[in-house]
């Protein structure tokens, strides 16, 4: 249980904030590529940290993400025009290049220097995965690119979705390390859910609902190994990395299917992107697999047409089914993985209300993830060495779910199932 004051301070993450000075010493997933395609396309809008941007690609396809009103009067950028190399503001047609500077001003005298004074606020950006990346913090406090291991692959072994999520980051991001709900939450879908099924790891979920929990700090954030009864010499460990601030990799089912992995990025303090990737470190994903994901199956989800928001949402109760939920189809009466952490995750509150939890055995990674978000917070306070997760060779690592002999620690046992090596295949039941 946190206190207000604490809940407070790990929630909140926009400009000012002890949290977001620290999300802001990252680099941030903001937009897919797909939003901006094109030189001189039209811009797109986008929130992140509750700062309201707005992104282009110009006529070189250099990317430009700026403070979406303009510095003259307000308007907003998202109605300019896009064209010859910068963004021109549709009321009076001030224009700002990539960088923010304004390169032209149209409705000042000929030679006045005035533009030389205006400077739209603007942060970097790079493209990489299929991803526009920025960062929001102090220049000179800029971390070398994100190196984690689906980051780094061929387009055709990765495939990556976003969508909104209606809840505080916080909630969301602590179901991706929370191993123990896979039991209850996925229970009945586990066997036809195409990331799941025919795995070996299935039986020892369903079996034994209650994993005792070790946890580790590793250099980027966390290890979170979730042990379960397979039989009176093994344990089944399914083991989850966490990587600060908000990265987590789901333990795989199998080496057959492929891997999984998270991003839970703020939008504002009541809504944040859950990113959603999938990909395999030796080979090209499947056609098969990829229409699945396209068709919103897996940790993929289907979207009202022509966004990002889920078709099935707030609003009208996720599309809940209650015959399917009462003859065993679902466990909650939700379709789809993603839908079903979304819509008990959402049921919480925008932000929930942490003074009112009762925390238990199963939730020590919840618990010391928390932890490590404030510890972090004071590091930055003191100016004390790197951030966890900054170092691209913290990201380099990988989830496992292993069988291993009960008088062994998985932290050893599965040492070498928890690094990303480039070209080697992970390890799975």
């Amino acid at each position: 249980m946190l206190t207000q004051e604490q809940n407070e301070l790990l929630t909140r993450t926009d400009p000012g904030t002890p949290m977001g000075q620290l999300f802001r010493r990252y680099w941030i997933p903001a937009l897919l590529a797909e939003e901006i395609p094109t030189p001189d396309c039209p811009p797109a809008r986008i929130k992140l940290l509750g700062e309201q941007l707005i992104a282009f690609r110009d006529t070189q396809g250099r990317i430009g993400l700026l403070d979406e009103f303009c510095s003259h009067r307000t308007a907003s950028l998202f109605f300019g025009r896009n064209e010859e190399c910068g963004l021109r503001c549709a009321y009076h047609g001030w224009k700002y290049d990539v960088d923010g500077n304004c390169v032209d001003m149209p409705s000042e005298p000929e030679q006045s220097k005035f533009k030389e004074r205006i400077k739209q606020t603007a942060y970097p950006c790079v493209e990489r995965a299929g991803i526009i990346w920025t960062y929001m913090g102090p220049p000179e406090h800029t971390p070398a690119l994100p190196e984690l291991e689906w980051a780094m692959l061929d387009d055709d072994q990765r495939f990556v979705s976003k969508r909104l999520q209606e809840s505080n980051y916080l909630q969301a991001m602590e179901g991706g390390i929370d191993s123990s709900h896979v039991s209850f939450a996925h229970r009945f879908n586990l066997d036809d859910d195409p990331m799941h099924s025919g795995t070996e790891g299935n039986k020892y979920l369903k079996a034994d609902t209650r994993p005792k929990f070790e946890v580790a700090e590793s250099d980027g954030g966390l290890v979170i190994g979730a042990r379960r009864t397979a039989d009176e010499e093994h344990y089944y460990w399914r083991i989850t990395q966490w990587i600060m601030p908000w990265y987590t990799i789901i333990p795989p089912f199998g080496t057959h299917n492929p891997l999984g992995a998270h991003a839970w990025v703020p939008i504002d303090d009541e809504t944040c992107w859950a990113w959603s990737i999938n990909y395999h470190p030796t080979r090209a994903l499947k056609p098969d697999e990829v229409r699945s994901m396209q068709d919103g199956h897996g940790i993929h989800v289907k979207y009202i047409p022509g966004t990002y928001r889920t078709l099935a949402n707030k609003g009208n109760d996720y599309l809940i089914d209650r015959q399917a939920q009462a003859d065993r189809k679902t466990f909650s009466g939700v379709e789809g993985i993603s839908m079903q952490d979304a819509s008990l995750q959402e049921s919480m509150g925008v932000i929930c209300d942490r003074t009112k939890e009762r925390l238990g055995t199963s939730d020590a990674g919840i618990i010391l993830a928390r932890r490590r978000l404030l510890a972090a917070l004071e590091q930055l306070g003191e100016g004390d060495g790197e951030l966890p997760g900054v170092d691209p060779e913290h990201q380099r690592v990988r989830s496992t779910s292993v069988l291993l002999p009960t008088s062994v620690p998985f932290h050893e046992g599965a040492a070498d199932a928890l690094k990303a090596v480039p070209g080697q295949d992970f390890v799975s039941i």
